[in-house]
């Protein structure tokens, strides 16, 4: 082996956010340090304001993992893509133009690369601790944590054997040798240097490979992708642990006709190091007749992973908190850990000086020194401190070397039947925590969220300018006899009706009409949960999640035929635009211009009255106004509901007004006759008028001339 580089002992400042990963040296410019520092506050200043650690769980960290590793994947597609562009435009252009081609493209990257660095600071409001998401396995990000102990495999027979021509090298494993083989040079110098020891010979540091108790706790967050065991295109799948003598079927908690399900579940289980060390994790499919399918498997090496050097035990995580979302759950403190590491290592360290300073190995970093406990004192800590030197011990000289994050890996499923073909992906971790130390604390609670429930009160108040659709067989005048429809999304067999405002010819409605839907709310992921069979012979409920958005309509109600439908809106709960005041000021741009509106969440109002917009579409496909109307809604968590109940229409308790209609607007069967009254008596009025007074004159002239003959003859007779 080549001998180790000499290092330059020289002091390096490290200056790091307790929550970032950011390292500012001081060789770099003071001006660079001091923009990124006031950016960075600008960023937090919103973002501290903005969270409330009272809604956040383990998933909230997770989920915004999940949101970081997706821009970084989408950055390495965009990268990819354009120094692919670059190339195939060098190729087609060719020398001489290379220039006049790169110098646009140089300035778009810096563009890009300027949107990137500012984008994630815009988009993520609430700042988040986050935890490391590979989208692979562990071992891939570690090389297989073979730093000392490597393994191969003990084959049965020789491999130029004739007689096994057929056999292959998988067919002929026996077994496996883990151990560790080194060349070195001896000389007296690299004696001193090393700290020899005559006992150990050259395997200096080496753990010894005594039997050691072990708990083994084992987290299984979901698996995606899996492949279909049902004729119906679906699984249920549930989980399976093996560690030596121990298996565990999850079988009971199997999740109804799902491939990609949710288990948030976690394993403990003791064993004991080495005889117990390769760890299994299978995924079945529950039946219920006959026996189980196994979907796919992943077997983890646990002893390479316990005696890594990257101490694979128990991930470090981004922060150190003792309450909260983002606790500590390693038995052994970061000052605990760094002491050990140091020495082991025989390092100079750690030292703990004043302003927030440790010193490793010439090295000196530099973090915050006060923690917050659950009742909000302030106390002085170097736990910080010692953490900062954790998350960057790869930059310790001779002894240091990258550690295992606070992480969620990604490891594909295997049939033993279907080598080499994937069955689904699973994502999961593994801690470990030698029984003769301290004992950790509780796992930590990944189970899947529980749904909050809530009460939507919508009051259908009025409705105006909603276009006329029906033409009145007896004087053509146009009218509409409106209700209005309602339901949230995903519950169409939930939908409710107002009653219909007869016979109205302004687009005019009243209603004072409350509907009322209760639904099931994930909080942190803004999503309505909904179970339901998707047949008649289905056996479970399937689970559902759909944003909450609810969907109001405008019809035209037809005794004879179908109704007509006018118009719609639908209302995303979590931000929609601010009703109208006035029926004036309630535009179609509330719908076609949404995102200039001002945006409101009915989860923070609670309660929310005005105007909004119907629209349709027309021959030409675009939206155009249909109606309006007056909408008041109201927002009550489950036990609120059942304090103050309400009833659905105008019904007790807490009955609505009947409203004020006009009497064109009673019943059908009377229509053609009030609505041929309000023709004579209001529109038509005058004409009326004269026309009654010219027949009251024919009346009279002939009345006239009918009398006139009799009368003259009885004049003349003297009658």
């Amino acid at each position: 082996m080549e001998t180790e580089p000499a290092f330059k002992k020289m002091d390096t400042v490290v200056k790091l956010d307790s929550c970032s990963e950011a390292v500012v040296k001081v060789e770099d410019d003071e001006k660079d340090e001091k923009g990124k520092k006031k950016k960075r506050k600008k960023g937090e200043e919103p973002e501290e304001e903005e969270l409330d650690e009272s809604m956040l769980d383990w998933w909230s960290k997770y989920f915004a993992s999940i949101e970081t590793l997706t821009e970084a994947l989408k950055a390495q597609e965009a990268a990819l893509s354009d120094s692919e562009e670059k190339e195939d435009m060098d190729i087609a252009d060719g020398g001489a133009e290379d220039s006049l081609v790169k110098s646009p493209k140089k300035g778009k990257g810096k563009k890009d690369k300027k949107r990137q660095a500012v984008d994630p600071f815009e988009k993520k409001k609430p700042k988040l601790d986050e935890l490391k998401v590979y989208p692979k396995e562990l071992e891939s990000e570690f090389d297989n944590f073979e730093d000392w102990l490597h393994t191969f495999s003990l084959f049965r027979g020789k491999g130029g054997d004739d007689d096994d021509q057929n056999v292959t090298d998988e067919d002929r494993i026996v077994g496996k040798f883990k151990g560790s083989l080194c060349m070195y040079k001896v000389s007296d110098e690299t004696q001193r240097e090393m700290n020899f020891d005559s006992n150990l010979g050259m395997f200096q540091n080496i753990p010894n490979n005594d039997p050691i108790n072990v708990l083994v706790r084992i987290y299984v967050v979901r698996a995606t992708d899996l492949h279909p065991a049902d004729i119906n295109g679906k699984a249920d799948p549930y989980i399976a642990i093996k560690l030596g003598k121990t298996e565990i079927k999850d079988k009971e908690n199997y999740i109804s006709k799902q491939l990609n399900p949710l288990f948030g579940k976690s394993f403990d289980v003791e064993v004991t190091f080495p005889m117990d060390s390769t760890l299994t994790v299978s995924i079945y499919d529950w039946d219920l007749v006959g026996t189980d399918d196994l979907i796919g498997e992943t077997k983890l090496d646990l002893e390479n992973r316990f005696y890594s050097k990257h101490r694979a035990t128990c991930g470090i995580s981004s922060s150190y908190a003792i309450h909260g979302y983002n606790v500590w759950r390693d038995p052994m403190k970061p000052t605990q850990i760094l002491a050990k590491l140091c020495k082991d290592g025989k390092l100079d360290g750690p030292h703990y000086g004043p302003e927030g300073r440790v010193k490793v190995e010439n090295r000196v970093f530099m973090a915050p020194t006060e923690i917050e406990d659950e009742n909000g004192l302030k106390k002085k800590t170097d736990e910080h401190l010692a953490l900062s030197v954790l998350r960057h011990w790869e930059e310790i000289p001779k002894a240091g070397c990258k550690l295992v994050p606070e992480h969620v890996e990604t490891r594909p499923l295997l049939h033993p039947d279907k080598p080499g073909i994937e069955q689904g992906r699973i994502e999961m971790w593994v801690d470990m925590f030698p029984k003769d130390k301290t004992a950790p604390g509780p796992a930590l609670d990944i189970s899947p969220r529980k749904p909050k429930k809530f009460e939507l009160r919508v009051i259908i108040w009025n409705t105006d300018e909603v276009v006329l659709e029906d033409d009145d067989i007896f004087t053509g005048e146009k009218s509409s006899d409106i209700f209005v429809r309602g339901w949230l999304k995903g519950q169409q067999e939930d939908k409710q009706d107002t009653d219909v405002h007869y016979h109205s010819i302004t687009g005019e409605g009243n209603f004072n009409w409350r509907f009322i839907y209760p639904f099931d709310y994930l909080v942190a992921e803004e999503k309505i949960v909904i179970s339901k069979k998707e047949s008649m012979f289905a056996w479970d409920e399937t689970e559902y999640k759909i944003p909450p958005r609810l969907n109001l309509q405008v019809w035209d109600a037809d005794h004879f035929s179908a109704d007509d439908f006018l118009g719609a809106i639908e209302l995303d709960l979590n931000r929609f635009p601010r009703g109208a005041k006035t029926a004036k000021q309630c535009t179609i741009e509330m719908v076609t211009n949404e995102a200039e509106m001002p945006l409101v969440s009915i989860f923070k109002q609670k309660r929310i009255k005005g105007w909004w917009p119907f629209v349709a579409r027309n021959e030409e496909d675009e939206f155009e106004l249909t109606g309006k109307v007056e909408a008041e809604l109201h927002l009550l968590t489950g036990e609120e509901a059942e304090k103050s109940p309400a009833g659905e229409g105008r019904n007790e308790p807490e009955p609505l007004e009947k409203p004020n209609r006009p009497d064109v607007a009673l019943l059908w069967f009377l229509i053609p006759l009030k609505a041929a009254k309000h023709l004579v008596c209001d529109q038509y009025r005058w004409l009326t008028i004269k026309i009654v007074t010219a027949l009251l004159l024919l009346a009279i002239l002939a009345l006239f001339l009918y009398n006139m003959p009799g009368y003259m003859v009885k004049k003349m007779l003297g009658a």
